[in-house]
């Protein structure tokens, strides 16, 4: 049998389709495991327990509907970076002064990101929080507001720094 130079034979269109598919392969390996790596897909913790107590959840929410408190919240750049600016006022829109502030300020894609948040009184109903070297983009800030008698209210709030 005499074999010609550049004939396609079997073994090559095998190698061709094996490589092929090779090359196929590992690019959805290489996109599954960054995005995996990028956004593990759980935003909270133990979200199945969460859910058993839901009923809790929806009498925490009713109570704090009930006390009439509204939240704005917002980002402005201070002497050292970010602040975060909160005012919290009651249902007659007095300010409510006095309150204890806690929070975290995260990052919606990847939690190493998140920071939590020390609030100080700034009057009138005002609490802020610096936030330095803060990365441009979209924020979500979570956060509880307690008075002094007992009363309290989660609040959350989509936030933009650029």
């Amino acid at each position: 049998m005499i074999e010609r130079r550049g004939e396609l034979r079997g073994v090559h269109v095998l190698a061709g389709l094996l490589a092929f598919f090779a090359a196929i392969i590992a690019v959805n390996v290489a996109f599954a495991f960054i995005a995996v790596r990028s956004f593990p897909g759980e935003d909270v913790r133990r979200s199945y327990l969460q859910g058993l107590q839901y009923n809790e959840t929806l009498a925490a929410r009713r109570a704090q509907a009930e006390l009439g408190w509204r939240v704005t919240a917002g980002l402005r750049q201070g002497d050292e970076g970010g602040v975060v600016e909160v005012v919290v006022t009651g249902r007659d829109g007095a300010p409510v002064a006095g309150a204890h502030l806690t929070g975290d300020l995260q990052w919606p894609t990847d939690s190493r990101h998140d920071r939590a948040l020390n609030f100080q009184s700034a009057g009138a109903g005002r609490y802020t929080a610096p936030v330095p070297d803060l990365t441009s983009g979209r924020w979500r800030l979570r956060a509880r507001a307690e008075s002094t008698s007992g009363d309290a209210l989660d609040f959350e709030s989509e936030l933009t720094w650029r």
